[in-house]
């Protein structure tokens, strides 16, 4: 079973953020899929990450646009993950469920620290992971570095 990592923003926006820890996830040799709620967001985040910066680049593909099962990063809807992936990122709400951490070498929920109904819903994720054995933790860039907050050791 994989960790689930949760990441309160509150000084950077998802697009600045999230390139570093595709990176890092693709530096594993994981596939990653980024599974978010609306497909017009996804749509705005997969131009962003084509403008991502010359550091990296990150070659994606947002599901239903061909070849889903070829893509090393998956921008989708859907709760299947068509590109085999071993890290599940979860963007503006997403579903994250106890089988997706279990199939998953990581899941990362990313939520808006400045919005009040995004706050409310990773607590209530962490609620229904961790109250059903999944092991979590939760970070949090307030202090201008990332720095763990909590942790939820997984349970049989």
């Amino acid at each position: 079973m994989g960790a689930v990592m949760f990441y309160h923003l509150t000084r950077r926006p998802l697009n600045v953020v999230l390139p570093q820890v595709i990176d890092r996830a693709r530096a594993q040799g994981w596939r990653v899929a980024i599974r978010g709620s609306n497909l017009q967001a996804l749509r705005q985040l997969d131009q962003q990450l084509w403008l991502a910066g010359d550091e990296s680049f990150l070659a994606h593909g947002l599901a239903g646009t061909g070849f889903d099962a070829d893509q090393p990063i998956l921008l989708t809807t859907e709760t299947d993950t068509a590109n085999g992936a071993a890290c599940l990122i979860s963007v503006d709400g997403a579903a994250v469920t106890p089988a997706d951490a279990t199939a998953m070498q990581r899941v990362c929920v990313f939520f808006d620290g400045n919005d009040s109904d995004a706050l409310d819903h990773a607590r209530g994720q962490w609620r229904t992971l961790t109250g059903q054995g999944v092991g979590a933790q939760y970070w949090s860039e307030e202090s201008g570095k990332w720095e763990m907050k909590a942790e939820q050791a997984a349970s049989a």
